[in-house]
Formats: structure tokens, sequence, C-alpha cells
């Protein structure tokens, strides 16, 4: 009877085993069984941004630190973090896309705000910043007072635009913005004159210093990245969230911003 019993035992544990992947993918929610049928994870990243995401002009291959994150999804849905289709979105495309499905997921400097919640499944804050100004050095200018009837450019769809005017109310200083759709064309313009500062997050600004530029000290409105997922996917919004907070658990997410030199 004994030996009748462990061999009904193992014949059990060796059923469970062959439908283990079966039941794995029956669990699975349609959101998330719709990219592993498709074997590959799309995700919206930034391609002008240094250090978070950046296409090298030379070799053509985009990578940082939300790369880095984008991959670390990849390995948890697939099995394989080399199973990502990366395409570069702006401040004004990553949301559209994100909502007619070219994507799965957004990882591009996309700011945490209520609003944006009311339209997109965020995961947990992956990184913490705030809106800064880039200037001429030749300038002189050393604070948001400075720029008093001065010309800002700001990126098409972000937060810099409200958190900047919001300081400037406070303050009491007026400004004018010139809104333009790459980081780039706002560094050109700032280059040429056709505007006097350049504002977006810090970590962004970071990644346009150069000899002729400095930041100035102020710093607004903090600014929260997270993973932006579309309504109504929920299985995989919190898959995404289970990688954003393994990865802060385990302290994998600190050596990616030792790696990218993101504080």
């Amino acid at each position: 009877m004994r030996n009748v019993k462990k061999v009904s035992a193992v014949l059990f544990s060796l059923v469970i085993l062959a439908f283990a992947p079966a039941l794995a993918a029956a669990q699975d929610s349609p959101d998330l069984k719709a990219i592993k049928d498709r074997g590959v994870l799309k995700v919206g990243v930034k391609v002008d941004v240094p250090k978070f995401g950046f296409r090298d002009p030379k070799t053509g291959v985009i990578a940082g630190y939300e790369i880095d994150i984008a991959r670390a999804i990849a390995q948890k849905i697939l099995g394989n973090p080399d199973k990502i289709d990366l395409q570069g979105v702006t401040a004004k495309t990553r949301g559209p896309l994100l909502d007619n499905g070219e994507v799965d997921l957004v990882i591009a400097t996309f700011t945490i705000t209520d609003e944006r919640k009311k339209s997109y499944n965020f995961s947990d804050p992956y990184f913490t910043d705030g809106v800064g100004l880039m200037v001429k050095k030749a300038a002189g200018y050393k604070s948001l007072k400075d720029l008093n009837g001065k010309k800002i450019g700001v990126a098409q769809s972000a937060t810099t635009k409200k958190a900047i005017q919001e300081e400037a109310a406070k303050q009491g200083v007026t400004v004018n913005f010139l809104e333009y759709n790459t980081y780039p064309e706002i560094k050109a313009a700032l280059d040429s004159g056709r505007v006097d500062c350049f504002s977006v997050d810090t970590s962004i600004l970071w990644g346009y210093m150069d000899k002729t530029t400095v930041l100035l000290s102020d710093r607004f409105s903090p600014q929260t990245y997270g993973v932006a997922s579309k309504m109504g996917n929920d299985g995989l919004a919190k898959l995404v969230n289970d990688v954003v907070a393994d990865l802060k658990k385990s302290g994998d997410n600190d050596k990616l911003l030792d790696k990218w030199e993101l504080k």
C-alpha cells in the first residue's frame, strides 16, 4: 500500500510538472498573453536623452538607463532581455503611441502626475528629478528672476512649462515660452539665441551641457518617472510594477544609476 501511495504521488507530481506551462499560460492576462504570443515587447523610449535613452548616431544602437529597465521587463515576461522592439518617442508622441497600441509600454522620462494617471497605468517611481534651467554662460543669468521677460525653450506636451509658470508666478516673473518637438531642437535654439533658456528635467539637461552653457541652481517641481502602460492592461501593469519594485529592493536599480552616472 505504501509503495502504491508513493507511486501515485510521483505520478501526480509528474502530471503537475507536465501541465505547469499550460497552467501558467492560462493564468496570463490577455495583455500579457498577447505579448508572449508575439514574442517581443514593444517599448516607446527616448532616443535623444543621453544616459536615459540615446541612439548612437554611428551604430544606431539605443542605450541608457531606461533601456536597461525595458530589458529587465522583457526578461520577466519573455525570458530574454533582447526580445524588445524599441521605438523612439517624444513628449508629444508617447501618449498617442500607447493609446493606439503601437507600443506596450512607455519608458521615456514620463513624469507621473494625477492628471496622467487618469489616462494611463503608471508603475511606482524609478527615478526622481526636478526641472532645471540651462543658459549661456555669457548671458550672466543667475536665477529665474534674471529671466524676466525672456524666452524659455521647452518640449511640447511636457510638464516643464507648467512648472516654470507656477514658479514664475510665485516670484512675480514674466516669461515667454517657445515649444519644440525634440531636445536637440531646443539646444539649437539656445545656441542660436532664439531662446534665452533651455528648460527640462535637470538630468536631461546634463546630457546637453557644453563649455558655453551653465545650469542655474534653481530647481522646481519634483518630477517622478514611471513606466506607463495602457489603461485596462492591468496584468502588464502589475508585472511591470513588480519588476520596478524588485530592481529597487535588490539594489539593482542603484547599480544601474551608478552605471549611467545618474543621481
